[in-house]
């Protein structure tokens, strides 16, 4: 009998287990990345960076992101985009936030990131995705140099897309460095 409830007891325990994880990921957001190479799904982990998803999403639902592109093209390295229209004039953003980078989340490829200046606490909207597993933009301590970039979401879909973007040719334009040469343009952000 004790045999019997014990197998009951894991039975139960072992569905309850596979429930939280099916939530877990059903608590976290999607969006697509809609741009003029092709469309990009992110799953955002509102579980393990709630304020920069917050952050993430409130550009999305205000339509910031629309008709900017990725203004910073680096192969091997990532694509980054958010705050720059094709005329490379930088968007009003809001106030810069928490840097979440003690997260756990690594910058491994395919992952989205916050872009921010030298100041930890910088980022406001503009963001990339890892082409490459970038270790050294990882979290390592609450120093200046070892703060890292908070990851805070990963491609679901698209990263066909995303590898057809990082190999785009680049030049400079308007003081700034790696910016493809063709306009690669966010039509827009939305939530699925």
């Amino acid at each position: 009998m004790r045999a019997i409830l014990l197998v009951g007891l894991l039975a139960i325990l072992g569905a309850c287990q596979a429930q939280t994880k099916e939530e877990t990921s059903m608590t976290n957001p999607v969006v697509t990345i809609q741009t003029s190479e092709g469309d990009i799904e992110v799953e955002l982990f509102a579980n393990k960076a709630p304020t920069t998803v917050e952050n993430f999403l409130t550009y999305v639902d205000e339509e910031h992101y629309n008709k900017t592109i990725f203004h910073r093209v680096i192969n091997g390295f990532m694509i980054q985009g958010g705050g720059m229209t094709a005329d490379m004039q930088e968007k009003k953003t809001h106030a810069p936030i928490q840097n979440e980078a003690s997260n756990g989340v690594l910058n491994k490829k395919g992952t989205l990131a916050m872009a921010r200046t030298s100041d930890i606490h910088s980022a406001t909207s503009q963001f990339f995705i890892n082409v490459a597993d970038n270790d050294f933009l990882n979290f390592r301590s609450a120093t200046s140099s070892g703060y890292g970039y908070c990851v805070f979401g990963e491609v679901k879909k698209g990263m066909d897309v995303v590898e057809k973007i990082k190999c785009c040719e680049t030049s400079t334009r308007k003081g700034h460095q790696d910016v493809p040469v063709k306009a690669i343009e966010i039509i827009k952000i939305t939530r699925n």
